[in-house]
């Protein structure tokens, strides 16, 4: 039988715990944030059901035509100079299309009744797999247009 021993200084074996406790910490995190899922930090909003959509856009102050249009688009694979500044806008909010580059959604798209006395404003409601990707406020026309990340009324 065989005896093996180690003899440590004090400051040797707090670099080993060192050093363990900090490939535990890194293993732990590249795990947590690796899962195979797109994920994002709106992922955890359904807008599946037309209920859950109505909801989220009230619960953000908003009165709107209940009848929604809807179509579904393709995110391109590679952002034009377009999507690169829309995707900067929704990164305001934590929702980022980079993730789902390739991937087919639903835009919903509502017009919205109380924004500061414009008639022209619409929300559009980005949804992937029922949870909402993407979300703006915008009025496309010519005269005073604009495009901004949609937050509760008053603020936006």
């Amino acid at each position: 039988m065989q005896i093996v021993t180690f003899k440590l200084k004090p400051r040797q074996l707090f670099g080993a715990v060192l050093a363990i406790t900090g490939l535990i910490v890194i293993v732990l995190t590249f795990v947590s944030n690796h899962n195979g899922k797109p994920v994002d930090a709106k992922a955890e909003i359904s807008c599946a059901t037309e209920e859950e959509r109505a909801k989220y856009l009230s619960d953000l102050g908003y009165e709107f035509e209940k009848t929604p249009e809807s179509k579904e688009i393709k995110i391109p694979e590679e952002f034009n100079k377009v999507y690169g500044e829309y995707n900067s806008v929704l990164k305001e909010q934590g929702f980022d299309l980079e993730r789902y580059k390739g991937k087919t959604a639903v835009l919903y798209t509502y017009k919205i009744t109380n924004y500061k006395g414009n008639g022209n404003v619409i929300a559009d409601l980005m949804v992937y797999q029922g949870k909402l990707i993407a979300a703006d406020l915008c009025d496309p026309s010519a005269e005073d247009g604009f495009l901004i990340a949609l937050k509760e009324n008053g603020t936006a």
